[in-house]
């Protein structure tokens, strides 16, 4: 295997594909970098976009590098992937998102990551440095026609990275086995957004450690994602379609559609310095909505739900929740979803369909214990079942929500 590398290593060099300058969060990180330590994986491998066919594996390492997957099908892995932009592959760059795609649906596979160093440049030749390998991991694509899945929703750790495992670890398992298939952070992860380390620390390793090497995740914005001096570079340590935070996917019988209700604050407040526009954003997102909520596949989706970290109703009167009921819930009542989930007020409750919203609303909990809740979601071909659990085991939210007749 390590002559195969090499192999390779030569080959790409051969074709003058390792020319890429450090993208703009790796520079940023560059600072944290020591010269003397040698080359690691910093944080992962974890999985995003998991899809029937595809998923996004993502780490990073504390060098700049040129890296890969090595993955297949069962135990072998006979293929390699590598990202590339405008006919140039990735490299001298520390966070990696390579998409595997052309998955067989519904099947194990396996995978590694490998990660050479780039020592540096004399003229065109690259020069390289000391390659690490990750042990195997493996995760399981969905099927075509899966029938069933289950979902874990976090809200509002607030840099209490602790949450993660206490929450999984006392109430996402039966017995010894994972009773979740892929997990939801639904915003309010950070208080402010400083740096790096501060990803990885808080959530990243917390949930490598426990699931996201072999289970996907999904980061929503929150409010206090907007925040801070390293917000602006979160992007690029997550894998989101079309690279923006609002989208649809499919998973079994339920249609997911994640909206980013920005900022709870005015685009002209003094915190932003001017630099806000969520307004105007939100707006856009109506409109993408709009069209969203008209699709093929939302319309012929068994079941409808929506994450968004602040809720339209139910959320107080600030600027933020007002604006999203404004622009987002004629949207959702159209709609006719058939379950929101959000967090934002650390107060956990349910609310059931009313004169302002035709669908029931779930807003988990906050970050200290006694009020830390974790949302169980169990989707089947006929049924929808949430249960909102509180840190004491306490059950303080529950929806059984069955197939309609869509017309």
């Amino acid at each position: 295997m390590l002559s195969d590398r090499r192999s390779f290593l030569e080959k790409m060099a051969q074709v003058g594909a390792l020319g890429l300058l450090p993208t703009v969060p790796a520079l940023a990180a560059v600072s944290s970098v020591s010269a003397e330590e040698k080359n690691h994986f910093v944080a992962g491998p974890y999985l995003q976009n998991m899809g029937t066919q595809a998923v996004t594996v993502m780490w990073i390492t504390h060098k700049n590098c040129f890296s890969w997957v090595e993955y297949g099908a069962g135990t072998y892995t006979s293929k390699r992937e590598f990202g590339y932009s405008n006919g140039l592959i990735e490299a001298n760059n520390r966070i990696n998102k390579i998409t595997l795609s052309g998955l067989a649906p519904g099947a194990e596979h396996k995978y590694r990551i490998v990660s050479t160093e780039i020592l540096g440049y004399k003229g065109s030749k690259v020069e390289f440095g000391e390659t690490i390998t990750s042990p195997m991991y493996g995760f399981k694509t969905p099927a075509e026609n899966e029938q069933e899945f289950k979902l874990v929703i976090f809200n509002d750790i607030h840099d209490r990275p602790q949450i993660i495992p206490q929450l999984l670890y006392r109430h996402g398992y039966t017995g010894n086995k994972r009773d979740y298939d892929f997990v939801v952070f639904n915003g309010d992860c950070f208080d402010w957004v400083t740096e790096e380390s501060q990803m990885v620390e808080h959530l990243i390793k917390p949930s490598v450690d426990i699931f996201a090497s072999e289970m996907p995740f999904i980061l929503t914005q929150g409010n206090h994602e907007c925040r801070g001096r390293f917000s602006r570079h979160i992007p690029a340590y997550f894998a989101y379609p079309d690279d923006k935070y609002y989208y649809a996917f499919t998973r079994g019988p339920v249609r997911f559609v994640i909206l980013d209700s920005g900022e709870d604050k005015t685009d002209d407040s003094v915190e932003y310095g001017g630099l806000s526009a969520f307004d105007r954003y939100r707006e856009t997102q109506a409109k993408w909505l709009e069209k969203e909520i008209e699709s093929i596949d939302f319309k012929k989706a068994p079941f409808r739900v929506v994450l968004i970290h602040i809720s339209p109703y139910h959320s107080g009167d600030w600027h933020g929740t007002m604006h999203c009921r404004q622009v987002f819930g004629p949207l959702l009542n159209r709609a006719k979803i058939d379950l929101q989930v959000s967090g934002h007020t650390h107060r956990y409750g349910t609310y059931n369909a009313n004169a302002d919203h035709n669908y029931p609303i779930v807003i988990g909990g906050g970050p200290l214990e006694g009020n830390r809740t974790l949302i169980k979601l169990h989707a089947t071909a006929k049924e929808l079942n949430l249960k909102m659990i509180r840190d004491d085991g306490e059950v303080v939210g529950k929806y059984t929500i069955s197939k309609k007749n869509r017309t």
